[in-house]
């Protein structure tokens, strides 16, 4: 796996197979067949675990009482692990993922990850006296990935430089994309 997580980092997913990592490691290139079937099967693998590391990583604060607060820290994680962990973040987000189908532990692991954020949305609802259906959970949850999801883009890649935004406005879009998610879903 750390091999393999090599290769991507080194050369990009392009490059990933088990035929590669077998000569990196020194071993016979049937060897990686052992632990996986095929160059989709350790891909799958590396995701999910990204997947599951993500989630853990948005889930690592304690609930409080205040579902807005929850939701909040919940977005200044996601932009966090995405800054801090830009190979998995582009992995699970940027990469054509292998069929899901055949890989239902990286599938569990990606919707256990959204699932945290509808459940945080439903935490909100129920607090207020709400109680909008799934597809309006899910509509609103779809809203506030994509708004920190092209943040987390924008702040990893040359956008910034190339538009000539200071720096300033790039340590002050965290704080003011969350509030205007905050806005739009009326906090």
């Amino acid at each position: 796996m750390a091999e393999a997580m090599a290769i991507i980092a080194a050369e990009g997913v392009e490059k990933l197979s088990l035929r590669e990592v077998a000569r990196r490691l020194g071993v016979s290139h049937q060897a990686p067949y052992k632990h996986f079937p095929s160059r989709d099967h350790i891909l799958a693998e590396i995701v999910a675990r990204a997947f599951g590391d993500f989630a853990r990583h948005l889930d690592a604060h304690p609930q409080s009482a205040d579902a807005d607060a929850d939701l909040g820290r919940m977005g200044v994680a996601y932009l966090g692990y995405a800054i801090s962990h830009p190979l998995e973040y582009r992995l699970m987000f940027g990469t054509p993922l292998p069929p899901g189908e055949d890989h239902p532990e990286m599938m569990r692991q990606a919707r256990h990850a959204f699932a945290l954020l509808c459940e945080g949305l439903r935490r909100r609802a129920v607090a207020r006296g709400t109680s909008p259906g799934e597809d309006a959970i899910r509509l609103d949850a779809l809203f506030i990935w994509s708004c920190l999801h092209g943040l987390a883009a924008i702040r990893s890649s040359a956008a910034a430089a190339t538009l000539g935004l200071p720096a300033s406005v790039m340590e002050a879009s965290p704080g003011h994309v969350l509030g205007r998610i905050g806005d739009a879903l009326g906090r």
